[in-house]
């Protein structure tokens, strides 16, 4: 076995069940523990979001609506697209119904993250708030488990040039590709040259001007995507009417039956796909959004908690659940096999000539990626060397932008992504570790609210 295989197989055993019921698991005992809070504080994360509760005075950087935006733009993206249509191929139609749970206790697991980040982080003498996993793990459960911190930071940093960088420009240049020669023409080598001068060009200009420029850029992009997609989808959908009932009966019907196509059965099929995709959609557990919610311009850790959680709703609930109905009422997933192209191939079905709309919007969600991930591998090697590293760290980035787009990333993927994955475990830890403290937290700021803001 070759080094390419062995760093695979390592990528697949971490990316397996035992993680995975980690990650529901934890979100499901947070659901318990903090009294089901995506329900009852759902109204009040949307209120706070748009009624500018928060004061130019406040500790912080960036509005909650733009930290949220910036959060998003991290999590929506290829997994909204690509991995719906991947959910869908491996675990048939009723994977969607499990992209679905696991968004529910996701949003528990967000907003605890989120919600500490703000709790912990500091704020140094320039007004730079420096907040994340890692000013939780040691500040929440003490110095000694600053090693736990440290790993968090370190795969946080190899993750960022990896998931968050080269994988993103990647999918960029193929989807330029795809506008320009279509789908069944191999990739031009100058195009992917010219999409990674540009790209290394405009990321280079957002992310040096550090989190308020990219939270800025982030909250123009993020709702023009997001609303110009969810309309196409809509609108497929709408002139599909009819079909609608019958593909959501295929969701429950196969959620809890195993279509005989799918390898692994319902456990090992239907459910595992749903729940992987769903984890890789929203990313709740990771704790890369607690990076960018520590950021957020406010006094109250349970407040930005509760706009945090609005994220899996947005990312998986609506985007991701719009992309698999228009696959499955078109019947899209019976006829096109590879994931890479069955959402356009669904688009072009249910809208002819929207194809290309699906490759702009990979252009555009991927972009916005690659400038959020920026900021969460600098807020990890700050932590880890300090603020003058960050510098060096932002033109390496803009250095791997490039990289990506003209390289085969194959290992280096495979590498990535396992450290992307391995973020969850030091913070999940602490998530467990730090719920009395999160609980009480909560019972005192809506005791604190009921009067006049909740729900």
């Amino acid at each position: 076995m070759n080094i390419a295989d062995l760093i695979a197989k390592v990528d697949g055993l971490i990316w397996g069940p035992p993680l995975m019921i980690l990650l529901v698991g934890t979100g499901f005992y947070l659901t318990i523990r903090i009294g089901l809070i995506q329900f009852r504080g759902f109204r009040h994360g949307i209120k706070v979001l748009f009624n500018h509760f928060s004061k130019e005075d406040d500790p912080g950087e960036i509005s909650p609506f733009r930290a949220l935006c910036a959060a998003l733009s991290a999590t929506i993206g290829t997994g909204n697209i690509v991995g719906v249509a991947a959910a869908i191929l491996v675990g048939g139609p009723g994977a969607v119904f499990w992209m679905w749970i696991t968004a529910l206790v996701g949003m528990a697991t967000k907003f605890s993250c989120c919600a500490l980040a703000v709790h912990f982080r500091k704020i140094d003498d320039s007004g730079e708030v420096h907040g994340g996993p890692m000013y939780y793990i040691e500040m929440g459960m003490g110095p000694s488990f600053k090693w736990l911190a440290v790993l968090f930071a370190v795969f946080t940093a190899i993750a960022s040039v990896g998931i968050g960088n080269m994988f993103q420009i990647n999918n960029v240049a193929t989807a330029v590709n795809t506008i320009i020669y279509g789908y069944d023409v191999k990739s031009s080598e100058m195009v992917n040259l010219i999409v990674g001068l540009i790209a290394a060009g405009l990321v280079a200009i957002v992310i040096l001007g550090g989190i308020k420029r990219i939270a800025n850029v982030a909250s123009k992009i993020v709702p023009f995507m997001c609303v110009f997609y969810i309309l196409a989808g809509l609108f497929i959908l709408f002139k599909n009417a009819e079909l609608i009932p019958h593909g959501l009966k295929l969701i429950f019907k196969y959620a809890f039956t195993a279509p005989e196509s799918v390898a692994g059965g319902l456990l090992g099929g239907v459910i595992r796909s749903g729940v992987a995709r769903g984890l890789f959609s929203n990313e709740a557990g990771l704790g890369s959004a607690a990076i960018a919610h520590g950021a957020a311009r406010t006094r109250e850790p349970i407040r930005q908690g509760m706009v945090a959680m609005l994220g899996p709703f947005i990312d998986t609930i609506i985007v991701c659940t719009i992309t698999a109905l228009v696959i499955i009422c078109t019947g899209a997933f019976e006829l096109v096999e590879v994931k890479g192209k069955l959402t356009s191939a669904a688009f072009e079905m249910g809208m002819p000539g929207s194809g290309t709309l699906v490759s702009l919007t990979i252009i555009f969600f991927a972009f916005s990626t690659l400038i959020s991930w920026s900021y969460y591998g600098g807020r990890a090697v700050d932590y880890l060397f300090g603020r003058k590293a960050v510098i060096i760290y932002r033109w390496v980035y803009v250095a791997f932008v490039f990289i990506g787009s003209v390289i085969h990333l194959g290992v280096v993927i495979d590498f990535c992504d396992a450290m992307n994955r391995l973020m969850a475990i030091p913070n999940l830890i602490a998530l467990i570790v730090l719920s009395p403290l999160l609980a009480s937290l909560t019972r005192d700021y809506i005791e604190r609210m009921k009067k006049t803001h909740f729900p």
